[in-house]
């Protein structure tokens, strides 16, 4: 997304637990104080320093900034001499941590990069997700993405990557092993590889821009109904293409209900969670965000769903942000029945804006609040149908991914017999 590239690049509306994202309108910045000041800004890592003030006294969502003078904050910044990027980022970082808000943080260049690669949905690289197999202690192929240069090339689950050019993975980390096999667009890996049926085995792979996919879907037989397993792992700039892509095709295949899976997402872009609640919701409030002028903006359904069945909604306690905007809006227009725990309870949004040296800022700049006007922060959305799992059941499930969305999955379990509960409700009485 090379958008990213340009000086003060874009804002960007996000709602991530953790992290956040997504392209929505130019960021100009006019400098505060004199010309001569400006002038001695210039390369300078007080640029930096200057860029990030500036934002925070426009956009935060506190007027008060927690209490904290700002301005005296600006002259203190100023005042300082800073040798490297480096001495200017930890200043920057002091004077973040002075608005008490996790949300609002400094991103060095390396950080905002992977930043971009996350919420873009995209990277470049092979494509093929990778584990630590517990068993073998070895590198271990989970799958490879379909039209990704793995997939072409054959790689198969359980395969073991054994040496990534001249390193060998043994001892190492599945992070490092990640970060050797990812690289720039073009450029080639050479990979030494296991299989069980084959022995070792080398094959070299081209780079690419590859799509992620935050959507994984199926049809499930389920007591004589087809249910429409969807889960979402994120809500990056490409999830909500490919959410219409699986609800389309589970319809096409003749589902009478859906499972929408949203546990463990962080969140993500907040007009990803506003067009994916459309595809549920024809009519009603999604959400409303209120600045800290007290400017509030309600986003509603405008008649575009493409999907009537009963449908419920899985969610945990690191279901966060657009993932609460989402289930939120589901649960108060009596859209979906939410099965789980509370979740996370972040009713925050943030903008994320490049800066002039690569690096990048979040800035809470407004509260969202649900259909029904509730505040969630440190409360979250309250299920309908409240399921706690055992100690047994979280490690079982965290041990065996494959049983998530199964009938060993006592939340799915649930979903599925409230659903069939509803099926059968719809269905008209036969005449005797």
């Amino acid at each position: 997304m090379n958008q990213y590239s340009k000086r003060n690049s874009l804002l960007q509306i996000a709602l991530f637990g953790g992290a956040f994202a997504a392209t929505a309108a130019l960021t100009l910045l006019t400098p505060v104080g004199s010309r001569a000041v400006r002038a001695q800004l210039q390369n300078s890592p007080k640029a930096i320093v200057d860029e990030v003030w500036q934002i925070v006294n426009r956009d935060y969502v506190d007027g008060s900034f927690n209490q904290v003078d700002w301005e005296a904050t600006r002259t203190e910044l100023l005042s300082q001499e800073y040798s490297s990027p480096e001495q200017a980022y930890a200043a920057v970082r002091v004077a973040l941590a002075k608005l008490d808000d996790p949300y609002t943080r400094f991103l060095d260049p390396e950080q905002f990069e992977e930043l971009t690669t996350q919420t873009s949905g995209e990277m470049s690289g092979v494509g093929m997700r990778l584990e630590l197999n517990a068993e073998t202690q070895k590198i271990t192929v989970v799958e490879p993405i379909e039209n990704s240069p793995a997939k072409k090339a054959g790689l198969q689950s359980g395969d073991q990557i054994l040496q990534i050019d001249d390193r060998l993975t043994e001892g190492m980390k599945v992070e490092e092993a990640a970060q050797l096999i990812r690289g720039k667009e073009g450029t080639e890996v050479s990979l030494r590889v296991y299989r069980s049926t084959q022995g070792e085995f080398d094959v070299v792979l081209k780079r690419e821009r590859i799509e992620l996919q935050a959507v994984q879907y199926n049809i499930r037989a389920e007591g004589g109904t087809n249910v429409g397993y969807i889960q979402l792992s994120e809500f990056s700039s490409h999830a909500a293409e490919q959410m219409r892509h699986a609800i389309g095709e589970l319809s096409d295949r003749g589902v009478d209900a859906f499972v929408l899976d949203l546990r463990g997402n962080p969140g993500g872009l907040l007009y990803a969670s506003i067009d994916i609640a459309r595809m549920w919701l024809d009519s009603g409030e999604i959400v409303r965000t209120v600045d800290r002028n007290g400017g509030s903006q309600d986003f509603r359904a405008n008649r575009s769903a493409i999907a009537q069945q009963p449908l419920a909604v899985l969610v945990d306690k690191n279901s966060a942000s657009a993932s609460e905007i989402l289930s939120g809006a589901l649960k108060d227009n009596r859209r979906a029945t939410i099965i789980g725990t509370s979740t996370f309870g972040k009713a925050l949004v943030q903008s994320v804006h490049s800066l002039s040296d690569g690096s990048g800022l979040t800035v809470t700049i407004a509260h969202y609040y649900t259909p029904n006007g509730t505040d969630i922060s440190q409360l979250g959305i309250t299920p309908d149908i409240a399921i706690d799992l055992s100690t047994e059941d979280k490690r079982r499930l965290a041990a065996n991914p494959q049983l998530r969305g199964t009938s060993d999955d006592p939340c799915y379990a649930r979903a599925v017999a409230s659903l069939l509960a509803q099926v059968q409700q719809a269905k008209p009485l036969a005449i005797q």
